[in-house]
């Protein structure tokens, strides 16, 4: 079993900075794919940020430029910095992992495709 814990939710000012950190624990062998996804109220949960098991990162296009997805070297603790917050990036953010994967792709970005999840922390960016 994997359990994963989130923080660093908060409200902010837009143009503002939160970062958000995820830890996970248990059976994390192996791990293809951790990252985040949001989910605004009345909407479908969507993915932000990706690492893969040996680094390679993707980011949704609205995170391009303004989040930065981190790993700590022990790869059980991912971090997101956020920076330049919008309105728009309100939602409860999620911390997700996938356990099985090819190599020959990137992570997906799919909510459907990950396996274990955390209980989110909410992030509020207010105009």
């Amino acid at each position: 079993q994997v359990q994963i814990v989130e923080s660093g939710g908060g409200s902010v000012q837009a143009g503002g900075s939160l970062r958000l950190s995820c830890t996970v624990s248990g059976y994390t062998f192996g791990t293809y794919c951790m990252g985040w996804f949001r989910q605004a109220p009345g909407e479908e949960r969507e993915g932000v940020a990706f690492i893969r098991r040996d680094g390679r990162i993707r980011y949704a296009e609205s995170a391009k430029g303004r989040f930065t997805l981190s790993q700590d070297s022990g790869k059980n603790t991912l971090h997101l910095q956020m920076n330049s917050l919008k309105p728009e990036d309100t939602a409860m953010y999620y911390c997700a992992t996938r356990q099985l994967g090819s190599m020959a792709f990137q992570c997906p970005m799919q909510s459907s495709d990950y396996d274990y999840w955390g209980q989110g922390t909410q992030v509020t960016v207010s105009s």
